[in-house]
């Protein structure tokens, strides 16, 4: 888990070094621009999902039963935004390892997710009679 946060920033000083290495101060200048406009395209798809989850009510989800279709473990939280367009409900309590967010549909069922360091580890579809809040 802690390699594959190092791995964004060693690939960006590999690409900076073969890029001075190659081309000297262009392909450095070249090799940051390339690294910004990088970062820059991931920042704007953080607020366009940002700005579509702040459009619904926090917690609801058009259709439970395919956010749970659709759902991957491994997926970061993010991506679960991204899918349900709403941030979840947090039913877990601050400050633990493991985060607990319930998405609902109209119908009432939910699903649940759970996240250990931003990545989905298991998750559960809760039909509205088997769903106790």
């Amino acid at each position: 888990m802690r390699l594959r946060r190092l791995i964004p920033p060693l690939a960006l000083f590999a690409l900076l070094v073969l890029c001075w290495r190659a081309w000297g101060w262009p392909g450095l200048v070249a090799g940051a621009g390339a690294a910004l406009l990088w970062l820059l395209l991931h920042f704007t798809r953080l607020m366009q999902v940002m700005r579509r989850a702040a459009e619904r009510p926090v917690g609801t989800v058009a259709s439970a039963v395919m956010l749970n279709a659709r759902l991957a473990q491994g997926v970061n939280l993010l991506h679960v935004v991204a899918l349900t367009r709403s941030l979840g409900e947090c039913l877990s309590a601050e400050g633990a390892s493991t985060e607990i967010y319930r998405w609902r549909d109209a119908s009432g069922t939910q699903v649940r997710c759970e996240f250990e360091g931003g990545r989905l580890l298991r998750w559960q579809l809760l039909r509205q009679g088997a769903a106790e809040s």
